[in-house]
Order: C-alpha cells, then structure tokens, then sequence
C-alpha cells in the first residue's frame, strides 16, 4: 500500500466539440459517470452549465477551442497506483461496453490531465 504522502488527485479537462455537447452529456450521465464512479474512486465528474468563464491573470490564454466544458476527478494512492489502476480499469471489456455507447469518439477538440497533491 502506498504512503499517504504519495496520494494524488487526476484533474481530468476535456473540450468537447459544441455540436456533439449534448449528446455527449447524455451519454456520460447515463452510461460513463456511472460506470466510473462504481469502478474508481470518482470524487466527481461535472459538465458545463452554460455560465461565462471567468479568465484572468498576467497573461491570460485560452484555447483555441475554448475552455473546458466537462471535468472529473480521481483519487489515487499513488502515481504508480494510477498508472496501473486507469490502463486495467479503461481497458476491461465492461469500459468498452460503455466506450461502444459514445456518441461521437471523435468530439475531444483537447483534453488535459493534471496530477496534484493537497497543500
């Protein structure tokens, strides 16, 4: 078992192509964010609601594709926990099935994956 001090979070963003949000968000209420949330420790999966970004700092930049309109997150012992834990788990027939269910697997205008730690 991993130490405590090795616990991360995975900040998962994606930007789904506008045309396809919809249906994405259809499937991923009834099929993905289920299925995930029973088979890995989900802390919770979210999907925009229509609200303006706010976007600020020194020298703010964003995507040509626009913000992120769908974020989940996942808790792991570790990196290494991760690593093995989301290949095993992503790659069962069951998240097939699910996957098969997609409307458009080709709607990800841009994904980005970032691991933290608490402060």
């Amino acid at each position: 078992m991993a130490d405590a001090s090795e616990a991360i979070v995975e900040v998962r963003d994606y930007t789904i192509d506008p045309e396809w949000f919809e249906a994405y968000k259809e499937w991923a209420a009834e099929h993905a964010a289920p299925w995930l949330r029973e088979n890995l420790d989900v802390i919770d999966f979210w999907v925009d609601d229509g609200h303006e970004p706010e976007v600020a700092g020194s020298d703010p930049q964003v995507s040509p594709h626009g913000q992120p309109n769908v974020c989940w997150i996942i808790r792991w012992a570790s990196r290494a926990a991760r690593e093995e834990g989301f290949r095993s788990t992503l790659g069962s027939q069951e998240w097939q099935d699910v996957w098969a269910k997609h409307p458009n697997p080709n709607a990800y205008l841009h994904l980005n994956v970032r691991f933290m730690k608490a402060a």
